[in-house]
């Protein structure tokens, strides 16, 4: 037996895809708002962005909950090194889909898993390769009428009516597009002591 076991769990967002996810587990866990600056330093990746800010994230809400196993998760959409974040609004959502139109973007969803108390602190990325159709501008607009994908990295909501956008994706774990990359997850929560099954 560890002895981080019986730890409480949390997940350290606000999204609600993340806790969908997390809420396949079948595990008790609360949700707790990470208070973190989501702006990109100079020169940082989005692969770099996307690792810190998980990792600040976890480490955030780790703080308030020193006892407790937390999980914090990002997620940058990377085209061509170019970080496309939540578009916010249908504007900039056109805009990013526009970029990505006909083009391979790489999703980079990384998590981190933390508990203050027990001085564990582990981080993962999970890459996902994810061709667009060369979709037309009237696609695009149907899209987003239908789906609203405002609160979603680069606008693509796989999980929905966004497959629809899509000529394929390549990756080793089908729930880090959506935004939490669940075998990572398991893996790291339990080494924290979580236990799955």
């Amino acid at each position: 037996m560890s002895e981080f076991n019986q730890r409480k769990l949390i997940l350290g967002s606000t999204s609600p895809y993340r806790r969908e996810l997390l809420e396949r587990l079948r595990l008790p866990f609360e949700v707790a708002a990470p208070d973190v600056d989501e702006t990109p330093q100079a020169s940082e990746t989005p692969k770099q962005l996307a690792c810190r800010l998980a990792m600040a994230k976890a480490r955030a809400v780790g703080a308030q909950f020193p006892d407790c196993v937390v999980i914090g998760s990002d997620q940058v959409a990377d085209l061509d090194g170019l970080a496309l974040g939540k578009p916010g609004n249908h504007a900039r959502a056109v805009a990013q889909l526009q970029q990505m139109r006909g083009k391979t973007v790489i999703f980079q969803t990384a998590v981190a898993v933390v508990c203050q108390d027990a001085k564990f602190a582990q981080m993962d990325l999970a890459q996902v390769k994810v061709k667009f159709r060369d979709l037309t501008d009237a696609e695009i607009e149907a899209y987003l009428l239908a789906e609203t994908p405002y609160d979603c990295a680069g606008s693509a909501k796989s999980e929905g009516l966004g497959i629809a956008l899509l000529e394929s994706i390549d990756n080793d774990d089908p729930t880090a597009l959506v935004g939490l990359p669940l075998i990572r997850t398991c893996r790291m929560i339990q080494a924290a002591g979580i236990k799955l099954i």
